[in-house]
């Protein structure tokens, strides 16, 4: 497995870390997670294995996209996938400025929630963005049904620009700065 390329203690949950996806060895843990039903906007209910790990071989090919996966105290516990929006998912829709970079996250499903566990994560994840300095502002684009997510990003600084359409979604774009995001930090 590769090493963690970030991480982060929170104080209440323990160590967060992430490391890049690798498509053969993480395909049967991303294929449960991806076509449980609470995983439904990732659009890949019906994927087999096969299908998951074309895809994550495709993106880890691709110069413009990344996935990681996030660890909770040494598990398996999220996903992240970060790309670049003047080239991928957003290319004639959002005007991408030096610095964008876009965001996708998925925490692992769970029969136990552990309170504030998703707000760690995403905290995790913007941290891990604005840890490159090249990083002024993420970049995301929710389907707009998604209100738990909508909370989320409200909470870590997004603000919404407007409402677009996507091949597979009408979503909200969304935009964090650094110091939108930094001066969420208080509020945890």
């Amino acid at each position: 497995m590769s090493a963690a390329v970030f991480t982060r203690t929170d104080p209440a949950l323990g160590e967060f870390s992430v490391r890049p996806v690798d498509p053969a060895a993480d395909t049967p843990l991303l294929h449960r997670w991806v076509t449980d039903p609470k995983a439904a906007f990732w659009l890949m209910q019906d994927c087999d294995p096969a299908t998951v790990e074309k895809e994550f071989r495709r993106i880890a090919a691709d110069p413009h996209h990344d996935a990681f996966l996030g660890l909770h105290n040494g598990t398996p516990a999220f996903l992240i996938e970060r790309y670049d929006p003047a080239h991928r998912e957003l290319v004639g829709i959002h005007a991408a400025r030096p610095g964008d970079i876009g965001m996708h996250f998925l925490t692992a499903p769970t029969g136990s929630p552990v309170h504030g566990f998703t707000r760690a994560v995403i905290t995790t994840v913007m941290e891990m963005l604005f840890a490159d300095p090249d990083t002024h502002r993420v970049v995301v684009e929710p389907d707009t049904r998604n209100t738990a997510v909508h909370a989320l990003n409200k909470a870590v600084g997004f603000e919404v620009v407007r409402t677009v359409s996507l091949p597979s979604k009408d979503a909200y774009l969304s935009i964090c700065t650094r110091d939108q995001f930094l001066a969420t930090r208080g509020a945890c």
